[in-house]
């Protein structure tokens, strides 16, 4: 981290840990494995608790017809993870959420609650991580910046399924769209406001 980070008032401030879910987190991930995201994600969300920030976790999630599914014309088809419990928050952090959001998609605000339940939280930072980097991350970066939140993007705990998509996400669109941190930098401004 070069620069100081913005303000982390916890009391206007908001984790989202996108898509720490079986399934997803059964995949290979890269740069680091998904169990390193978890690691991560769930000592942000121990501090974000402790200090009064905001803990949303977010799951993708569908009907068991599948009805609510995308069906789209493309060149690639998303992985198949409809496994019995795919779409079940990993234990280690669901006792951490103050929200869980379901989405049927990549980005976590379009079709939820999640913009209603930061707002009437009055929440104005986001400390945002997960799997992957490229897709939910990614999406729900863009979304965010375009309805004005302030963004922190930590690093370590996001991981996407090629390193490259990866290092596309941080070093190309992420910059454009927040600060990039790790997360020992969040945990110090937390752990220094307790």
């Amino acid at each position: 981290m070069t620069r100081p980070l913005p303000d982390l008032d916890p009391k206007t401030t908001a984790l989202i840990l996108i898509d720490l879910q079986r399934g997803i987190v059964a995949a290979s991930t890269q740069p680091r494995p998904s169990s390193e995201v978890i690691h991560n994600g769930v000592r942000l969300a121990r501090v974000a608790r402790d200090s009064g920030a905001l803990v949303v976790l977010v799951r993708v999630s569908f009907e068991k017809d599948g009805a609510d599914m995308l069906r789209l014309d493309t060149d690639e088809q998303p992985p198949s993870l409809r496994v019995p419990g795919w779409d079940e928050i990993v234990d280690e952090l669901q006792p951490l959420a103050d929200v869980i959001v379901t989405k049927r998609q990549w980005g976590a605000f379009y079709g939820t609650n999640l913009d209603l339940e930061l707002r009437r939280r009055g929440r104005k930072t986001i400390v945002l991580g997960g799997i992957s980097t490229n897709f939910g991350v990614e999406s729900t970066a863009r979304d965010a910046w375009e309805r004005n939140y302030q963004l922190l993007l930590v690093e370590d705990a996001m991981a996407a399924r090629a390193a490259e998509d990866h290092t596309f996400a941080i070093t190309r669109v992420f910059p454009r769209l927040g600060r990039i941190c790790g997360t020992e930098d969040v945990l110090k401004v937390w752990e220094d406001a307790v």
